[in-house]
């Protein structure tokens, strides 16, 4: 049974906020795209990872200004909305936000499939759709039940990478010895191309800070929270990325480490002779926290588009026993199902980055003409007007590097 106006219940609190943010970006990351960085940018991966890095920093502090402003499910679109007051550019932010969550959801079951291969051999397809059929089930079940789960696999998570550093760790005594050699690489113009390809790659492994704004309306202060919670997860994320890819493309060659579908699993067995298994069964549990958390956003959007009016009102109702947005969780599980069945995981995750850094370019300009029209409360965390303005560029300039990639695959 749904109710249109039964609405939803603000139950998450700021720690269950963290893990739900960190869930989401180190599954949808670390455990699937370290090998395919390394595959564009050599040795450089980690530099790839720390660009990426730098280039998300910008916007999340947006983000967070604009979630303190405006806390309120399909964020983007809202703050599109009140920046640039175009109702179109309002509806394409949030449509783009949706399906990017969608096609990353698909790139996580294609990755969440690689990590079940090593254990059952099970086909592409069947483990597709069972995972997405199982998630979208707990996603409609509740939204404490989803996010406690989600904390959950998020600790196991962590600590699969920390176990990766902990078990690897020893390659970084070979680091001094090889930095005359990555030194002179880095001085020639020719490695650049590939660390700005790797960079656009691994940014996708840095998404997630944007979609927790999606659940505002079931934070508890989310003024406070949000802004707080997106920084945590970007600087704790930025971090494990670095130094987990370090140890990586140390331990294997980086051609090799980019051919396996379970990445880390490749590097555990080589550092430390660690039968697969055990980093694969922590890797399914990253990847479907990852998903899960996809779910839960993109239902979200579409329940927030349609409270401002900009969707049908069907996928404003929510469940009166549950308090979720049944109808739109489970045309998303479509969506996801349709797009992992028909896309390899590279394209995906290509096709989210170039969504949301749309969205990003939208998003940090609609913060900088707000902030020249309207006073910030005093309840609002705010900060410089060049953040905005660097995010905006930056976005646009890795949306330039994904282009000139896109031409010269093209051309080749």
């Amino acid at each position: 049974m749904t109710n249109e106006n039964s609405g939803l219940r603000r139950s998450i609190s700021l720690p269950l906020f963290v893990f739900y943010g960190l869930g989401n970006t180190l599954g949808a990351g670390i455990y699937v795209l370290v090998g395919k960085v390394a595959g564009q940018a050599g040795m450089f991966a980690p530099l790839s990872f720390l660009i990426a890095a730098g280039v998300a920093a910008f916007t999340a502090f947006t983000y967070a200004e604009l979630a303190s402003r405006f806390p309120l499910s399909a964020g983007e679109a809202v703050y599109v909305q009140h920046g640039l007051g175009r109702r179109t550019l309002a509806i394409g932010a949030g449509v783009f936000i949706a399906l990017s969550g969608v096609v990353s959801s698909a790139a996580l079951s294609r990755g969440f499939v690689g990590y079940l291969q090593v254990l059952v051999p099970i086909p592409d397809w069947a483990g597709v759709v069972l995972l997405v059929l199982i998630l979208g089930g707990l996603a409609v079940w509740g939204m404490v039940q989803s996010v406690w789960m989600a904390s959950v696999l998020t600790l196991v998570e962590v600590g699969g990478l920390l176990w990766v550093i902990w078990a690897a760790g020893g390659t970084l005594a070979t680091l001094p010895e090889r930095a005359p050699e990555l030194i002179a690489a880095a001085s020639s113009s020719a490695i650049w191309p590939g660390i700005l390809t790797g960079a656009f790659l691994a940014f996708y492994a840095f998404l997630g800070f944007e979609d927790m704004v999606n659940v505002a309306e079931e934070v508890r202060n989310p003024r406070r929270a949000i802004p707080w919670g997106i920084l945590l997860v970007l600087l704790f994320s930025a971090v494990l990325y670095v130094v987990v890819t370090l140890v990586s493309v140390l331990s294997l060659p980086p051609q090799e480490l980019s051919r396996s579908a379970a990445p880390l699993a490749a590097v555990l067995e080589r550092s430390n002779g660690v039968s697969p298994v055990y980093i694969s069964l922590i890797s399914i549990a990253a990847v479907t926290n990852g998903a899960l958390i996809q779910i839960i956003m993109v239902s979200r959007i579409l329940y927030g588009m349609s409270r401002q009016g900009w969707l049908p009102p069907v996928f404003g109702r929510t469940s009166a026993r549950t308090h979720t947005p049944v109808l739109a969780t489970v045309l998303v599980c479509v969506g996801i199902i349709t797009f992992a069945l028909w896309f390899p995981l590279a394209i995906l995750a290509g096709i989210t980055s170039f969504l949301i850094l749309i969205v990003f370019a939208l998003v940090n300009l609609s913060l900088v003409r707000i902030k020249r029209r309207e006073e910030a409360g005093s309840t609002v965390a705010t900060y410089p007007v060049w953040i905005p303005v660097a995010g905006l560029v930056l976005s646009l300039l890795l949306l330039s590097v994904s282009l000139w990639g896109i031409a010269a695959n093209h051309a080749s």
